[in-house]
C-alpha cells in the first residue's frame, strides 16, 4: 500500500504482523489460502488486513516483494563474510536460490491468474543478485571448487530451469536434493 504519510507505530507493527503471517500461512497452505486465515494467524482483523493491503492480490505482491528484499540483503550478507570455504559457501547460496525461485515462481503464478500484472522483479535486484552470485562464482573458481569456464550469464538460466525442476517434484524433498546435486556434480572441475 503507498502512503502519503508515514504508518503510526502500531499500524506499521500490525502491517508488519500481516506480512508475516501471511508468507507463514502462504508458505504452509499455498497462495490460494485465504486471507481470513492470515488474518487469525496476525490475530488481527480481517479489516486490518484490507486496510493495509485492499486486495488479496496486493497481499500476495507485498508478500513477494519482501522476500525478494530479504534474499537480496542475505546474498550481500553471504558475500561480505567471505567465507573460508568459498565452495560451500558458492554452493549454499545457490541452493537458497533455487529454493527462494521456486517460492517466488508461485507468487508470480497466483497473481498473473488473477490478472494482475506482475512488474519483473526490478533491475535493482536482479543486478544486485547477479553482482553477488559473480563474486561467489569467481570465489568459488578461485578455489578449485567450481569449473573456470562456467559464467554467471549461463548459470542464471541454470538456476531458473532448477527451480522448475524443483517446483516439478513437489514435496518429495528427497527428490529435490538429488536434482539440486546433480546440478552441483555438473559445476565441480
Amino acid at each position: 500500500m503507498t502512503e502519503d504519510k508515514p504508518l503510526r507505530a502500531d499500524a506499521r507493527r500490525n502491517r508488519a504482523k500481516v506480512l508475516d503471517a501471511a508468507e507463514t500461512v502462504f508458505a504452509a497452505k499455498g497462495t490460494g489460502a485465504p486471507t481470513e486465515e492470515v488474518a487469525r494467524e496476525a490475530g488481527v482483523g480481517i479489516g486490518t488486513v484490507f486496510r493495509h493491503f485492499p486486495t488479496k492480490e496486493a497481499l500476495l505482491e507485498a508478500v513477494l516483494y519482501a522476500r525478494l528484499h530479504r534474499f537480496v540483503d542475505e546474498a550481500d550478507a553471504v558475500v561480505a563474510q567471505n567465507a573460508e570455504d568459498a565452495g560451500a559457501a558458492f554452493f549454499t547460496f545457490l541452493t537458497s536460490w533455487i529454493e527462494m525461485s521456486s517460492a517466488k515462481n508461485a507468487y508470480f503464478e497466483a497473481l498473473t491468474s488473477a490478472g494482475v500484472c506482475v512488474p519483473s522483479t526490478g533491475s535493482v535486484i536482479g543486478e544486485r543478485l547477479r553482482e553477488s552470485l559473480g563474486v561467489l562464482l569467481r570465489r568459488a573458481q578461485d578455489s578449485g571448487a567450481v569449473r573456470r569456464d562456467v559464467t554467471t550469464t549461463e548459470l542464471i538460466p541454470v538456476i531458473i530451469g532448477t527451480a522448475k525442476a524443483a517446483e516439478h517434484v513437489g514435496s518429495d524433498r528427497a527428490l529435490r536434493d538429488r536434482t539440486i546435486a546433480i546440478l552441483f556434480d555438473g559445476l565441480r572441475p
